[in-house]
């Protein structure tokens, strides 16, 4: 872990901050003074960055690599809610306005680097900085609606739909996730995923 002024790779990593969906409309001023709030953390595969059930949450800017956003029950059975790659985000931010656990895990699927910073940083930081604000939130609820989206497609579509779906909203993550872990998001074994690649079904 390091500062972003202090990392062999502070370039590059101004520039993918610039990136980000949510922080690109900042103005130099801003991202200066929000880069010194940030740390720059690198993943290997299957690491944790935020463990379900926990009250101690982070905001995380992806530069590198891919997450996902995962439930477990009890009894180890495992629901993933999300992926975000590059330019993307991840937060448990409801979680944290109201007060509860945060009721996922982020896990990285690759090896990934995250600028992260703890929430109430940057809820201090937007609160000073209204437009970015409004972004971020608006970020969260297409998010939350997207994650819904996905829970109704798994009652209502069979295997193929799925599948096909997935590739027509997010075809370049289709190539980069590992087939396991791209089975198990649509609800499938990595045996019927296979199969229905065989058959010429997706």
């Amino acid at each position: 872990m390091s500062s972003v002024e202090s990392h062999p790779e502070k370039n590059v990593i101004r520039v993918q901050l610039t990136q980000n969906s949510v922080l690109g409309e900042l103005n130099e001023p801003e991202r200066a003074e929000l880069e010194r709030l940030l740390i720059v953390v690198d993943c290997a595969k299957a690491d944790f960055l935020l463990n379900q059930g926990v009250v101690e949450m982070e905001q995380y800017f992806v530069l590198d690599g891919v997450l996902k956003r995962v439930v477990t029950n009890p009894q180890g059975k495992e629901m993933i809610l999300r992926f975000a790659d590059e330019r993307d985000m991840e937060t448990s931010y409801a979680a944290w306005r109201l007060g509860t656990p945060t009721p996922y895990s982020i896990v990285s699927v690759t090896k990934s680097r995250v600028a992260k910073l703890p929430l109430p940083q940057w809820v201090a930081f937007m609160e000073a900085h209204p437009a970015i604000k409004a972004s971020f939130e608006y970020a969260v609820m297409r998010l939350m609606s997207e994650i819904m989206a996905h829970t109704i497609t798994l009652h209502l579509l069979d295997a193929p739909g799925r599948v096909n779906r997935f590739m027509r909203k997010q075809p370049a993550l289709f190539e980069r996730l590992p087939k396991k872990e791209l089975a198990s998001y649509l609800n499938l074994s990595a045996e019927t995923l296979s199969r229905l690649k065989q058959r010429g079904k997706i």
